[in-house]
């Protein structure tokens, strides 16, 4: 595969010009990794992050986004993964910064404890697009870099109804908190901070729809460039199944408990051994269901709406095997003591990725050579290559 260490220029295609009349065709993601490989990498990974007191953490996560990229096929051809990892490791001490400080003032200056959580609010929405800039830009498919084309502005609107319940959550907790014997400020600032929560989760599926409009809005290919067609109403859809399901799952708990209690007065016989049984079917019911159903349907609903004037994608991602190979992947985590990870992420991975199908409108070949035929950019993506931060959204 042909590697290139400047972004390619591209060439737009006129409004004159559609490409609907052009035959489609089909590109077949698979995933051709395996966890006997994977694990090589993890433990060796995880041995030099230990020894270098974490410090190995950001070349660690560049050996696994290069293995995970590198196997992962988009009609017969592996994405390219070019990241360098020295890059990434100023961004990972620019996190560990913020954690030292945050510590040394918490204990020597609890008063101003909010300081550097403030400045990491507002530093956020800029780190979160630096983050993906520099991970879309060093992706590369058929020698063709990706990129990232959101804006600084565009990253602060999509963020602003976010930081402005959390500033005020900050500005309660630093007008109103007072001492235990105050009990009407008690009560002042719990009313407080329960209104602004409860408006923050009502808005919450509005708020994931502008920010996922913005980072899938963003994503460019060549002359492709992405947009996300999904309405706010599709998201507040998926909030209120994910939340019929979650109800679900609490009346199956509320089952449980009373089979518990109800036992609890006999632990004889059969009892002892049911009754650890139903008390850990409990607190598994709750991760075992709800996250593999609202990642599936989270997954199918952004992918099957996010197109370019020639991609379309269209994911069909399954809750029953997702829900399935979670609890596989969490008993012979269990087992082994956390040995079956690596595993569990190659099979995990593979499943996500083989449920996402792209059709590809016109001959991919003649729009690649013409991105490739360009000329290099010379600056590129500097605020992405600056930061070197990949935060995995």
């Amino acid at each position: 595969m042909a590697q290139h260490d400047d972004f390619e220029a591209t060439e737009f295609l006129s409004e004159g010009r559609s490409p609907m009349g052009d035959p489609a065709q089909t590109l077949d993601i698979r995933f051709t990794g395996s966890g006997s490989e994977y694990f090589r990498i993890w433990i060796v990974n995880l041995l030099l992050t230990l020894i270098t007191f974490t410090l190995y953490w950001p070349f660690a996560r560049a050996r696994r986004l290069a293995y995970f990229q590198n196997n992962t096929l988009v009609g017969r051809d592996p994405l390219g993964f070019h990241g360098d990892p020295w890059k990434m490791f100023r961004g990972y001490l620019l996190m560990l910064l913020f954690g030292v400080s945050y510590w040394a003032i918490s204990n020597f200056a609890p008063a101003l404890a909010w300081l550097p959580l403030l400045v990491l609010a507002v530093l956020w929405p800029a780190l979160w697009r630096a983050s993906l800039q520099f991970r879309l830009r060093n992706t590369s498919w058929r020698g063709v870099r990706m990129a990232f084309d959101g804006d600084l502005k565009g990253a602060y609107l999509c963020m602003l109804p976010v930081l402005i319940p959390v500033a005020l959550i900050g500005l309660v907790i630093a007008l109103v908190a007072a001492p235990a014997e105050d009990t009407a400020a008690g009560a002042m600032f719990a009313a407080a901070t329960g209104l602004i929560v409860l408006a923050l989760s009502a808005m919450s599926p509005w708020l994931l729809a502008r920010i996922k409009r913005y980072q899938h809005g963003g994503y460019a290919f060549a002359q492709e460039h992405a947009r996300l067609e999904a309405g706010t109403g599709a998201f507040y859809g998926f909030s209120f199944r994910v939340g019929g399901v979650s109800l679900l799952c609490t009346a199956l708990l509320a089952g449980l408990g009373g089979i518990v209690a109800a036992m609890a007065g006999s632990l004889t016989g059969a009892a002892v051994i049911v009754l650890p049984l139903l008390l850990a079917l409990g607190y598994l019911v709750f991760p075992l269901v709800l996250m593999p159903y609202s990642t599936a349907r989270l997954q199918n609903l952004l992918w099957s709406h996010t197109r370019t004037r020639r991609i379309r994608f269209d994911s069909q991602l399954k809750f029953a095997p997702l829900m399935s190979l979670t609890a596989k992947n969490w008993l012979f985590i269990a087992l082994t003591l956390g040995l079956y990870w690596p595993f569990a992420k190659v099979h995990t991975a593979r499943m996500r990725l083989e449920a996402i199908g792209i059709s590809v409108q016109g001959d991919v070949n003649a729009w690649l050579a013409q991105a490739q035929g360009g000329d290099k950019g010379i600056l590129g993506d500097a605020a992405g290559d600056f930061f070197g931060i990949d935060m995995g959204l």
